[in-house]
């Protein structure tokens, strides 16, 4: 009795909840709601990524069977003979991969068609009981090439995205690069509902509860898409990178990685063909060099070098006498000037970047207190950018080269780190992060979207050693033998330093080195000119780099000297000094 009892009292009021949870699943039915993708605006909003509007074509499922395939051909053929443009061994192939016994849903044979190319077909399309129709968008990129690395792009949702997306299974897109990725949460919204009431034939007899898709999912930006099509012009047909961002707080105004794409082949799907042709081209399109692209820094390393010189016990009168060349066991490490600089201090050292007076500062502090503080300027770290797969670049030092190679670390090393040679690598943003320090004494964080905003960060790093490199750093652009005075000529004074990043070494035999123009395209050394704007109240960071282009001053001084120029025209720059 008490057995019987407690299996009475069971059923009756403790599994009560669990069938009316399935009773409610028996007359409730929940309809979601798809929110729309947010939009993503420049700072001054003009449209940079939006959504437009059209149809898609699905057909009733379970048409395979010699029965039905009649029905099937003809509902295919329809849309064949209004759109042309679709192939019809295509869409018996959607068709076939996606029905299935199980599958009671219509099959989207046609995901997205214009609205003014289907809306005159409309009503013939509807009356159709084997076909549905249902309104779709697409994304589109109205700048198309323009700032294409940075916005990046959305593409048909795979199966593992849509493990980790739950809304990607309901749209089928989700962002693969650039912005897009990066705020894609954001960007796709939050999904709604309505639940009704039915009755047993499925028909909705009472709405019980309702949630509408989230709205806001758009994103406005630092960018100035005006400013970047107009670097864009200025850049040509080179490759490399350009950033143009505030030095007090890291908002990137401008971001070019050439060459660009038009992220809308993405949008609408790319062929086989010109997939190939990008992917084959040697100046590699589809890497974002912003973040992606690895490269020597040469000689614009040298002021970070320099202080770590100052924080590691040289003074500040420390001073070399460069002739011209330095020999380490068997081997002559070159400065660029084959006749020497003469006596060099931290001033003319920056300004003439001599090499000599790195190479004999290195070997009295060591690597590893240099890459100490080039750590703390964020080489070897990711800057947070609101950007996908940042690399971490390269700051290297004995325990590094012990850990990758199983190799001791040599003196000669030390030397060609110390002019941003041998294993250092880094990316240009980072480059432009380390010259709004410079320009700042803060390092602040890159960014786009002001969700990424952090405070910049005091290093305190002494201002009587900054103020000595910014010196120098002025001189590079306006002192008679500043290795970029020549090149520059804007309306803006501007401080600044060139690097020439070599690609191949120079063969100890070569007593006299070949000129840049010389050499092979991809044999040339890259050209940094890395620089900050007005020089008595910073501004803005311009980092330009032009890959193979020889000497920095001279392949991206005149770039550099127009788009601060450009800043000036559009007020960004108010102060010429």
């Amino acid at each position: 009795m008490i057995t019987l009892l407690s299996r009475v009292y069971f059923l009756s009021i403790k599994s009560n909840t669990y069938y009316e949870e399935l009773s409610k699943r028996n007359y409730i039915s929940r309809v979601k709601k798809i929110p729309v993708r947010g939009i993503i605006e420049d700072r001054n909003g003009n449209k940079l990524a939006v959504n437009q509007m059209g149809f898609s074509i699905l057909i009733k499922p379970h048409l395979k069977s010699k029965k039905n395939k009649e029905k099937l051909n003809d509902a295919i053929d329809l849309i064949v003979e209004h759109f042309p443009k679709q192939e019809k061994k295509k869409l018996l192939r959607a068709y076939n991969r996606k029905d299935s016994a199980y599958n009671h849903d219509f099959v989207k044979v046609v995901d997205y068609l214009p609205y003014q190319e289907f809306f005159p077909k409309y009503t013939l399309f509807s009356s159709k009981d084997t076909i549905k129709v249902e309104s779709a968008v697409k994304r589109f990129y109205p700048y198309r090439k323009a700032a294409s690395h940075v916005i990046g792009y959305v593409g048909k949702a795979s199966r593992l995205d849509i493990l980790k997306n739950e809304l990607s299974a309901h749209n089928g897109i989700i962002g693969k690069n650039g912005l897009e990725k990066f705020y894609n949460d954001k960007l796709q919204g939050e999904i709604g509902y309505k639940d009704v009431k039915v009755n047993a034939l499925n028909k909705e007899i009472e709405t019980l509860d309702e949630k509408e898709p989230s709205i806001d999912n758009s994103i406005k930006i630092s960018l100035d898409i005006e400013l970047q099509k107009y670097i864009q012009k200025i850049f040509g047909k080179r490759s490399g990178a350009i950033i143009v961002m505030d030095a007090n707080n890291g908002e990137i105004l401008s971001a070019t990685s050439m060459p660009e794409f038009d992220n809308n082949i993405f949008a609408s799907g790319i062929s086989v063909k010109e997939w190939n042709i990008m992917r084959n081209d040697l100046n590699h399109p589809f890497t974002n060099k912003l973040i992606n692209g690895l490269y020597p820094p040469g000689s614009i390393i040298k002021m970070g070098v320099a202080l770590s010189f100052l924080e590691n016990g040289l003074d500040e009168n420390f001073t070399v006498q460069c002739s011209g060349s330095i020999r380490i066991g068997n081997r002559n490490f070159r400065c660029w000037k084959s006749s020497g600089h003469g006596k060099v201090t931290f001033r003319k050292a920056i300004r003439e970047s001599c090499d000599d007076f790195f190479y004999k500062g290195s070997l009295e502090v060591g690597i590893n207190k240099i890459s100490q503080t080039l750590d703390k300027f964020g080489f070897g770290k990711q800057t947070g950018v609101d950007q996908v797969n940042e690399f971490f670049g390269v700051n290297p030092n004995k325990l590094w080269k012990q850990k990758k190679f199983k190799q001791p670390w040599y003196v000669g090393e030390t030397v060609i780190t110390s002019i941003g040679q041998g294993n250092m690598l880094v990316t240009p943003m980072q480059m432009a992060r380390y010259t709004a320090f410079l320009a700042t004494g803060k390092l602040p964080k890159p960014h786009f979207y002001k969700a990424n905003y952090e405070e910049p960060e005091d290093l305190k790093i002494p201002e009587k050693e900054l103020s000595m490199l910014r010196q120098g750093m002025h001189d590079v652009t306006h002192h008679a033998k500043g290795t970029a005075t020549r090149h520059i000529k804007s309306k803006i004074t501007i401080a600044g330093k060139t690097g020439t990043a070599q690609v191949v070494s120079i063969p100890q035999s070569e007593k006299v080195r070949m000129k840049e123009s010389e050499l092979k395209y991809f044999h040339r050394s890259h050209a940094w000119l890395t620089t900050y704007g007005p020089y008595k109240n910073p501004k803005y960071v311009v980092t330009a780099l032009v890959e193979h282009g020889g000497h920095g001053g001279e392949a991206a001084g005149g770039i550099v000297s127009k788009i601060y120029d450009k800043l000036y025209e559009m007020e960004y720059i108010k102060s010429r000094d």
